[in-house]
């Protein structure tokens, strides 16, 4: 697929009301082709209604929603062909087999003969499902189960994929499978919008990540800006042999260095980006004749930000 200039997706000042409940208030976000772009949020936060409206599901009370360069409307429309829908919750025909499947929702895409054929084989490979096509669902386990609903989501070469929570309840073996294969797609070009409740996907996956709180985008930007936005830092721990508080002295003046104090026998340093600064500590340890017998480098993770954000952890609220 062939990278373009500017958003691929482009959602602005999104708005959704359920009676009296502002369920998505004046939301605003874009994705570039080839970029994986995570919207994390609590319980309630406007993640479905917001991924509902950029799918074409729901129509927005207000804002617009542009699929490269196309308007985007809970009708037919073009825009809409532009883009492939992983929902939550299984979508397949269990009395069907995964191939079967695939043949009877490639069709309803518009798909037919050898392209259909070709497709299918395609997307099972991407999957990781080819030896087991012939399987019934109701036979396969809970992570074939979701990679064939990721695979009918890619059928018709969609250029934006939505995927809703895709590895709730799937093994390590499949989980793995299904981030490896949005990687390999994100790297020829297809745009992806996903949510999820675990933390370390969003970290493995996600180029640039939405936080969604009461409805509203609170933050958004890459893990290192989302956490330079609530003043986290770096810390590099190092295991001292020698004078450690004059080692701590010294590593104050190393550019980068933000604080450095000495704990029994340890050094632990503060710093905007630690592995920048981890050759410049060891070299002003080393002129001081100090010894280092370890360094630990820690590095503040997006739950910090999340927790900051929304008073809430993760894990503690899936779903929206």
């Amino acid at each position: 697929m062939a990278r373009m200039d500017g958003p691929l997706l482009q959602a602005r000042g999104l708005a959704r009301r359920y009676g009296e409940r502002v369920a998505v208030d004046d939301v605003s976000f874009a994705i570039a082709a080839g970029e994986a772009y995570g919207l994390l949020g609590p319980n309630g936060a406007g993640k479905t209604t917001t991924i509902s409206i950029v799918a074409g599901v729901l129509a927005p009370h207000a804002g617009t929603v542009l699929v490269a360069g196309q308007p985007l409307a809970t009708g037919p429309a073009p825009a809409k062909r532009l883009i492939g829908l992983v929902p939550q919750e299984i979508a397949l025909y269990p009395d069907l087999s995964v191939r079967d499947n695939l043949r009877f929702f490639g069709r309803l895409q518009g798909l037919g003969g050898r392209r259909l054929a070709q497709r299918i084989d395609d997307v099972l490979e991407v999957v990781g499902l080819r030896e087991r096509a012939r399987e019934r669902i109701e036979a396969c386990s809970g992570g074939m189960r979701r990679r064939a609903n990721i695979a009918v989501g890619l059928l018709h070469e969609p250029r934006l994929l939505i995927l809703d929570e895709p590895t709730v309840g799937v093994d390590p073996q499949s989980r793995n499978q299904i981030l490896g294969a949005i990687e390999t797609l994100g790297g020829a070009g297809l745009a992806a919008l996903y949510t999820t409740h675990y933390m370390e996907e969003a970290e493995r996956l996600c180029d640039r990540i939405g936080i969604l709180d009461e409805g509203r985008l609170v933050a958004e930007g890459t893990r290192r800006e989302l956490v330079a936005q609530i003043g986290a830092q770096d810390r590099l721990s190092l295991d001292v042999t020698g004078d450690a508080e004059a080692l701590a002295t010294a590593l104050r003046a190393v550019p980068g260095v933000t604080a450095a104090h000495a704990a029994g026998g340890r050094v632990e340093v503060l710093t905007a980006v630690a592995r920048e600064a981890l050759a410049p500590v060891v070299a002003a340890a080393s002129a001081l004749g100090a010894g280092i017998g370890g360094i630990d480098v820690v590095e503040p993770d997006l739950e910090a930000v999340f927790l900051h954000l929304t008073g809430k952890a993760l894990r503690d609220a899936p779903g929206a």
